[in-house]
Formats: structure tokens, sequence, C-alpha cells
């Protein structure tokens, strides 16, 4: 069963970087599509970003853009978020996913998800 679990979260002050790493069970995650997401309390889960299984093609959420990056290496079974930038809006849980249709966002498997408090 494919497994991922995310790293990489903590506090930071406004303005400042986190790179968020998810880490698959499995070689077949490099199969997959992947994305990240996010939920602030009292909000629903939010797409961030996402990569295609070639690296050829990413996304990303309007209110990330320019400021996060999405980067994966499959050798490593790995997928990256690079967070600058960051504004106490990007508070939150985030959580890797691999994507069974990238273009419905149909999820395969969460992660545990990681938790990123930005201070302003």
């Amino acid at each position: 069963q494919l497994q991922l679990v995310e790293s990489g979260g903590g506090l930071v002050q406004a303005g400042g970087s986190l790179r968020l790493s998810c880490a698959a069970s499995e070689r077949t995650f490099s199969r997959y599509a992947a994305a990240w997401f996010r939920q602030a309390p009292g909000k629903e889960r939010e797409f961030v970003a996402a990569i295609s299984w070639s690296i050829i093609s990413t996304s990303y959420g309007d209110s990330v853009k320019g400021r996060f990056t999405i980067s994966r290496d499959n050798a490593k079974n790995t997928v990256y978020l690079q967070m600058n930038n960051l504004k106490p809006e990007d508070t939150a849980v985030y959580y890797c996913a691999a994507l069974i249709n990238p273009n419905t966002r149909e999820i395969r498997s969460w992660g545990q998800g990681t938790q990123v408090t930005v201070s302003s």
C-alpha cells in the first residue's frame, strides 16, 4: 500500500521560507502525479500545487503562485514544496497526495500532514 510521509513543517516568521518533503513508501509513486493541499482551522482543504509524474507539468493555486515551487525526485520517491515569502494566511496543515487523475485531482493516497505556522 502506497504510504506518504510529509516532513519539514514548523514555525517561521512572515517573509521566511520552508521546504516541505513528501516521501513515498513505494517506487510506484513515480508513476503518479503528485500534489500538495492545505487545510487551515475552520476552512476546507485547499489545492496548493501539483506536478506530473514526468515533471514536465506543474500547476498552482492562485494564492501561492510566484511564491511556492513544487518539484520531485523520482529516484528518491519524494516530492517537495519550496515555500518562499510566507504569509500568516499560509498557516495550515499541509498534505501531500498521489493523484490517480491529475485533471480531476482524484486522490490515490494521502499523507498524514505537517503543520506550518507563519507568525506576523
